[in-house]
């Protein structure tokens, strides 16, 4: 039993850097510094919300899980 656990802990840390490594590499492309996405703050903090990139990265999911589900009939 304990060995399953383990297998799982491993297997969704592996998919947390892989999805770590994702959003550096799409931040360093520019992903995340779309006109719609809202950052404002002072000298000590900092409030951002991705909305422009959060809209585009759902239309990209919704075509490619429609195209897989088009695919499969």
């Amino acid at each position: 039993m304990y060995q399953h656990i383990g297998r799982y802990l491993v297997f969704f840390g592996i998919a947390i850097a892989v999805v770590g490594a994702v959003m550096v590499l799409l931040g360093r492309a520019g992903l995340f510094s779309l006109p719609g996405d809202f950052e404002f703050g002072s000298k000590n903090w900092r409030v951002y919300f991705p909305v422009a990139s959060c809209i585009l990265i759902s239309v990209i999911l919704t075509a490619v899980l429609w195209l897989i589900n088009w695919l499969r009939r």
